[in-house]
């Protein structure tokens, strides 16, 4: 199985947003911020993501499974940086790919900027990307308790961070 990340095209975005929107399984909205009950997106509103640096596809032996991204926390002042990760495809879970993806993105990210700090956000529901986060060395940098309201419940938000000088150590 080979995992890569890469720039999106035109011809990715149909069968991106198919496996994302398009098919039965959106078992991943249950884990990537459900609370903000976002609705879907449209096939247009993903293809302006052709070509933006920040949102890559994931590809698994060349087929899309999903997205990295990144965005300012910070806004307009582009010094405070966090990242994202979703597969969409729930049948290929549990192998170890957003892991993958994950560290791909990192490397790339810290390529891309001159920041010394890049930052991922989760709630304490999704006990895979903060395994994720752990395993690559990001540092639990902040635990707001009981702010994300889902399913009858308070979960907390969860903040990950790792410096350049760190990242750039293990690799």
């Amino acid at each position: 199985m080979t995992v890569t990340i890469r720039p999106l095209q035109e011809t990715d975005i149909p069968p991106l947003w198919q496996i994302a929107y398009g098919q039965a399984h959106e078992e991943w909205q249950n884990w990537n911020g459900p609370y903000f009950h976002d609705k879907p997106m449209t096939e247009e509103e993903m293809r302006a993501w052709a070509g933006d640096h920040f949102k890559n596809g994931i590809f698994v032996n060349g087929q899309p499974v999903g997205a990295v991204f990144a965005y300012y926390e910070d806004g307009q002042m582009k010094r405070w940086l966090d990242i994202g990760i979703v597969i969409y495809a729930d049948d290929e879970w549990g192998q170890g790919i957003g892991t993958t993806a994950l560290r791909l993105w990192l490397t790339k990210v810290f390529s891309m900027t001159d920041l010394p700090h890049i930052g991922l956000t989760t709630w304490s529901g999704n006990q895979r990307m903060m395994r994720s986060a752990e395993k690559l060395g990001m540092q639990k940098e902040a635990q707001v308790r009981q702010v994300r309201y889902w399913q009858n419940r308070y979960w907390d938000s969860v903040k990950y961070g790792i410096l350049r000088e760190e990242w750039e150590h293990q690799q």
